[in-house]
């Protein structure tokens, strides 16, 4: 194996460096065998040791058997997923449900027509997009929060 880089022993501060033992592998030193031999499996022995601890000091607590004729009253989805959840709970025909559901990716899809009618930068002055986004948003916003509560309380959102 070639040295990439000579160190030069005179030097005062590469000496005090590796009288406590720091800089050897910045001057080429082999990785076979003292990192891959010596090193390495001492990390990984102890990342092993380490989460077989963790199991053994706080072990995964199984829940209650799954009771498939037991379906609980209110299951939630992620949260990035209420907005739609609330749609389909509370629209009563679950097809039109389906249908409003398909109007979110065509209205996405037609936000860069709404961007071409102005030609500034700025959003203060695109009114019209600007309008529709703080729309869109405040509406998710109020479904996502809908989708928390009861169904009975979810579009007033408890409020009156």
């Amino acid at each position: 194996m070639s040295i990439l880089k000579k160190p030069d022993l005179a030097d005062p501060k590469l000496r005090a460096k590796l009288a406590k033992g720091m800089g050897h592998n910045y001057y080429g030193e082999p990785a076979w065998p003292n990192d891959l031999l010596y090193i390495f499996p001492v990390v990984i022995l102890g990342t092993i040791a380490c989460v077989v601890g963790l199991a053994v000091l706080d072990p995964a607590i199984l829940g209650d058997k799954a009771n498939p004729f037991a379906t609980p009253l209110e299951i939630l989805p992620e949260w990035y997923l209420y907005p739609v959840f609330q749609i389909l709970r509370v629209v009563p025909n679950k097809l039109l449900g389906i249908a409003l559901q398909t109007l979110i990716p065509l209205g996405l899809m037609l936000i860069p027509f709404i961007e071409s009618v102005n030609k500034f930068a700025n959003p203060f002055r695109r009114p019209v997009a600007m309008g529709f986004f703080l729309f869109g948003t405040l509406f998710t916003i109020y479904l996502g929060i809908g989708a928390c509560l009861p169904i009975d309380k979810s579009l007033t959102l408890g409020l009156f």
